[in-house]
């Protein structure tokens, strides 16, 4: 059965390829249409990261791929339908190419596209440390609409080790979309007395202040 859910998944050249590869694990377990473009910079960096099977992995989870050249594809017009992109992890060069709209190649035709049909675009910018370009860059697709998300780890959700890691900014980019990565993202619930004190003052029988009968102040 098809799915009413369409994502476009651009992978640039930048260091993280092992962040593509588990969201689009993710979103092949929740049935979203994987439709993915990996530039040539990318072919290298995926090899280089993630191993000589690498690339078959990423192919392997895609519903459809296309080549960075064919501008002809479905996804350089509006009238294709998506519901989202994400860029993972999205180059400098990427960025700016979006921010200037350049259109060069299949995956920032799609961002513009993305853009002018007003649909969420997520770009994981992965470059550190930054100059005044980058950020100029960065501000430029955000007022176009588009959210530039650093592939930044939350540390409170008690990582244990690096595919936990990946795992969770994989699964906050997806949220950041608007598509719910379900059990996969770890939220924010609070400090661990915080949550104590609201279940004393809970089962607490007194006056509401937190107080028990007879405790003076």
């Amino acid at each position: 059965m098809t799915s009413s859910r369409r994502v476009i998944v651009g992978i640039s050249g930048a260091s993280g390829a092992a962040i593509a590869l588990e969201m689009l694990r993710m979103l092949a377990d929740l049935q979203v249409e994987r439709h993915v473009i990996v530039t040539r910079g990318a072919e290298h960096t995926i090899e280089h990261e993630l191993g000589p099977d690498g690339r078959e992995q990423i192919g392997a989870l895609a519903t459809v791929e296309y080549p960075q050249t064919d501008l002809f594809a479905p996804l350089a017009s509006g009238s294709f339908s998506v519901n989202a992109m994400l860029v993972a992890p999205c180059s400098m060069r990427s960025l700016a190419s979006v921010a200037y709209g350049t259109g060069e190649g299949l995956l920032c035709r799609a961002a513009d596209v993305t853009l002018k049909e007003r649909r969420p675009l997520v770009l994981l910018a992965r470059e550190a440390p930054l100059h005044e370009g980058h950020l100029e860059a960065m501000l430029k697709v955000t007022r176009m609409g588009a959210i530039v998300s650093p592939t930044v780890p939350p540390f409170y959700a008690g990582l244990t080790d690096l595919d936990d890691l990946v795992r969770q900014i994989a699964a906050r980019a997806l949220a950041t979309a608007g598509i719910d990565p379900n059990a996969n993202l770890r939220r924010w619930q609070g400090p661990a007395e915080r949550a104590v004190c609201r279940s004393v003052a809970e089962t607490d029988p007194g006056d509401g202040t937190g107080k028990q009968d007879g405790e003076r102040s």
